[in-house]
């Protein structure tokens, strides 16, 4: 029997088709990528993925790739060719299925789409695949649809300010490009993992989902061995100046008419001059600039500047040795040698950043999130699995951070130990003995009975990891994740399961207590403060998201083992002349007693407030480790002993934001990326045409 191979090898694009036409760049463009091997049909159709090729335009279906064909498993896959749709959904295909592996390996666990809202008893939906239209319309434009659950490339004639760029009303295909390809695939990962971070609660929510999508986009540059090792010849291991590495979409951008790249995290062309000029952090920026795109551009500069720093860390001794201790590397080409050292270290740099942003996803706010929650997200997640930074990583994080003024919210010092998220000091166990002794800075005194409600979902929690790590199918995941969450009938082998959402409404609705920890409201409060009673079970209203299972290694051999989830909570809030002026209790978004029943509209002027809380469960030390909040209460005003109210703080920045007294610039997106009945179906097409 032949065994089945690891990978399937289908060559593809390294940027985009204008590189295969010069010269200098030719050799490198034309790569063969490894995606791991699955059975697909015609399409090609995967696990992930499924490519349908219809060009509306033309109203035509085009012959779909069959990427088993015995011809093209000889030659990996099909010639790259702009004229041939074939190539265009396997190069799609390829570029899709490269960050989607990158995303798995980093988390450690199967990427999942964002479910399918549907009008029955069970309206949360398993999506089993993406869908991709390589051709899907004719204009200059790419997005992520989370209406359709689907990928949707257009393809425009160029109009390029140069004509030695790019020529003249030739076709320009977004879909051939890996770093659209692998941005909008971001997008839709991201939008499975939060799915209410497309809302412009703050000015960095919006800018945050673009930047993330461009820095996953950035670093998958450095997977492709030819590139790197040409581009560390060509700037002689010196990474800061000019190179192919540090821009996103070369041909889209020249021709739409900019000059370089649609983005460059690195710098920008002179349109004056038409020269390079590497870019100059500037602190002011990321408070005056709000555009989304602009705006997520400081954050992609930001971890890329991390990231040099590292790389300058790591190939330091190399430069001295080839350099007689001097540093400064000879005239003339560098050695094959030294090319590939510094290749590899630089290749290895871009792979720990690429997972320490992508594992920080774990641990970020499940709303409202800022740049500065997710530098704090980078370090806590870095220190929890890699204990000794021998190579000062999160420093590098810090310090390119600070140099564009993000600074974190709450903290008193930009020190490692100030960003780490405290742990908290709430000792249970269910009746196992504790394997390690932890010393957490305290920050809750919770009372005895408080402490046996959460060793009974610590316990509920366990029996959930132990569950869900030996289930490898993507639907069973998502199945056996919503009977958790939502609760389930006893079943052949298993008995009945009391879900956690009814168990954290049983237990905590009436504990004020556990509203300090969480920042939202289980207690009679409720009304008062604009929060609907559930129509299932006798408490405030909240969601429960994002249930998961997290267990990684880190390369000192320490593992961590946590369960993930998140709960929000919206308020029903009235603005008079731009202040809160009082409460309303919002209608549920969907009745399960009857979800076909459409929810009553906001009164005029009014909005929903939302907060929102992570909490990290170690299942090891069987204790509640974070609890990562955006409260919608006045947290300070609780601890204190003053009555519950609503954070006026956050209130008003987010109502600002959404109606445009922040800053007139956002004001668009904001009404079209706000809550309720403001959000467009279609945000990230909307965005992505500004």
């Amino acid at each position: 029997m032949i065994k089945k191979p690891p990978f399937r090898k289908l060559r593809g694009y390294a940027f985009d088709p204008s590189l295969s036409l010069q010269m200098d760049t030719a050799h490198i463009n034309d790569i063969v990528y490894k995606i791991p091997w699955e059975e697909l049909s015609p399409g090609p159709c995967g696990e992930y993925v499924e490519v349908i090729d219809y060009d509306p335009t033309v109203k035509k279906y085009y012959l779909p790739a069959d990427l088993n064909d015995q011809y093209a498993l000889v030659q990996d896959g099909f010639d790259p060719s702009e004229g041939d749709p074939r190539f265009h959904q396997q190069m799609v295909y390829a570029a899709a299925m490269l960050t989607i592996k990158n995303f798995e390996k980093a988390l450690g666990r199967k990427v999942q789409w964002a479910f399918r809202r549907v009008l029955d008893k069970r309206y949360e939906v398993f999506v089993p695949k993406l869908r991709i239209y390589p051709h899907a319309f004719r204009d200059a434009n790419a997005y992520y649809s989370p209406v359709k659950k689907a990928l949707l490339f257009g393809y425009f004639s160029a109009s390029p300010v140069d004509e030695a760029l790019n020529m003249p009303d030739s076709l320009v295909f977004t879909c051939l490009s890996h770093d659209i390809v692998a941005h909008e695939t971001t997008h839709a990962i991201l939008d499975g993992m939060h799915n209410q971070y497309n809302e412009a609660t703050n000015r960095d929510m919006l800018a945050f989902h673009e930047a993330f999508a461009d820095i996953v986009a950035l670093f998958q540059h450095f997977t492709f061995p030819q590139v790197l090792e040409h581009q560390i010849a060509k700037t002689r291991g010196d990474l800061k100046t000019q190179n192919l590495l540090g821009q996103l979409a070369q041909q889209f951008g020249t021709a739409i008419g900019n000059y370089g790249s649609l983005r460059d995290a690195i710098g920008k062309i002179d349109e004056t001059t038409n020269e390079w000029k590497p870019a100059q952090p500037d602190p002011d920026n990321y408070r005056r600039v709000t555009e989304p795109h602009a705006r997520g551009s400081i954050l992609v500069a930001a971890v890329f500047e991390a990231f040099i720093s590292i790389y300058n860390s790591r190939v330091a001794d190399l430069l001295r040795i080839a350099s007689n201790g001097t540093g400064i590397l000879p005239l003339g080409d560098l050695h094959p040698d030294l090319v590939k050292r510094l290749a590899d270290e630089a290749s290895k740099a871009a792979g720990h950043v690429l997972n320490m942003c992508i594992r920080a996803l774990d641990y970020c706010p499940p709303i409202d999130l800022n740049f500065g929650d997710y530098l704090r997200a980078i370090i806590t997640a870095d220190i929890d699995l890699v204990t000794d930074d021998t190579r000062k990583y999160r420093l590098a994080f810090i310090e390119a951070f600070r140099r564009r003024g993000i600074y974190p919210e709450g903290i008193k010092t930009l020190s490692i130990d100030s960003l780490k998220f405290p742990l908290l000091n709430i000792g249970f166990q269910s009746g196992k003995k504790e394997k390690k002794k932890h010393n957490p800075t305290p920050v809750f005194e919770f009372g005895t009975e408080t402490q046996k409600l959460f060793n009974i979902i610590i316990v509920f929690l366990r029996d959930y990891g132990n569950q869900i790590k030996y289930v490898n199918d993507r639907q069973d995941i998502f199945e056996l994740t919503s009977d958790y969450i939502g609760g389930a009938p006893a079943k052949e082998g298993r008995p009945e399961i009391l879900g956690l959402h009814k168990r954290i409404n049983l237990k905590f609705s009436n504990s004020s207590e556990f509203g300090k920890l969480t920042g939202l409201v289980f207690s009679p409060e409720a009304a008062r403060l604009g929060i609907r009673r559930s129509v299932r079970y006798n408490g405030p209203a909240f969601q429960i998201q994002n249930l998961r299972l997290v267990s990684r290694t880190g390369p000192e051999g320490n593992q961590i083992n946590e369960v993930i989830f998140a709960i929000t909570q919206k308020s029903g809030v009235i603005f008079k002349g731009g202040k809160f002026w009082k409460h309303y209790i919002p209608e549920p978004s969907i009745d399960p007693k009857d979800p076909k029943k459409q929810p009553a509209p906001p009164p005029a002027d009014g909005f929903e407030f939302k907060g929102g809380c992570t909490l990290i469960f170690d299942l090891d030390s069987e204790r509640l480790k974070y609890a990562i909040a955006k409260p919608i209460i006045d947290m300070d005003g609780v601890l204190s002993g003053k009555p519950m109210e609503i954070n006026m703080v956050r209130l008003q920045k987010q109502y600002d934001v959404q109606h445009g007294t922040d800053d007139l610039s956002i004001n668009e997106y904001a009404r079209y990326f706000g809550s309720g009945d403001h959000r467009i179906a279609e945000p990230f097409a909307f965005l992505h045409n500004h």
